[in-house]
């Protein structure tokens, strides 16, 4: 798990590099926006195509396990990387065979696992306590993120798309430990 702040510094590194005009970072920018976002994983993601995203209600529409169907939200944060990436990257690296992916490589095929994992390796290697660095971090990271603030277990399993409750579950451990630690912190007869 990432802390808030960790991940203020990757966003932050990762929109100054995007802010270079490179495409590929850009893309970088969007391709963490959507994961942290979204907690999809990285399979959905690499599927993800043009017609998978609806900017204008801020969801993507996610093929997941068993190819079941879900609906995940964005955030503003992650529509306009989305947005910035269609409009300044995209174009500069699409090519005949690119189709309808949302997210391309650089030399214009469909991104693959192999790059989102080198890409999140990159972005968590400073991050103090994030664990294993590949791009689950940013998933587990969502949805450790959503519990602390309140968000209802069934929802973010629904989010996750986690078809048991208990998969689910093994994110309130952080949670419980996080609210242990304010409780104990903040409770005058702790």
């Amino acid at each position: 798990m990432v802390s808030a702040d960790a991940m203020g510094e990757i966003f932050g590194d990762l929109r100054a590099r995007a802010g270079t005009g490179d495409p590929v970072s850009i893309r970088d920018l969007a391709v963490v926006e959507v994961l942290y976002a979204s907690g999809i994983r990285v399979a959905e993601l690499c599927s993800l195509d043009l017609d998978s995203l609806d900017l204008d209600e801020r969801i993507l529409r996610v093929i997941g396990k068993g190819d079941k169907e879900r609906v995940v939200p964005l955030g503003a944060p992650a529509a306009d990387a989305i947005t910035d990436w269609l409009r300044r990257g995209r174009p500069e690296l699409v090519r005949d065979g690119s189709g309808e992916a949302l997210f391309i490589g650089a030399r214009g095929g469909r991104i693959n696992a192999r790059t989102v994992y080198e890409l999140a390796r990159r972005m968590l290697e400073h991050a103090p306590g994030s664990g294993p660095s590949g791009p689950h971090a940013f998933r587990h990271t969502a949805a450790t993120h959503l519990l602390d603030g309140g968000a209802d277990l069934r929802g973010v399993q629904e989010l996750l798309g986690h078809a048991d409750l208990g998969t689910t579950q093994i994110y309130t451990h952080v949670s419980t430990e996080r609210l242990r630690e304010t409780y104990l912190r903040a409770h005058p007869r702790a």
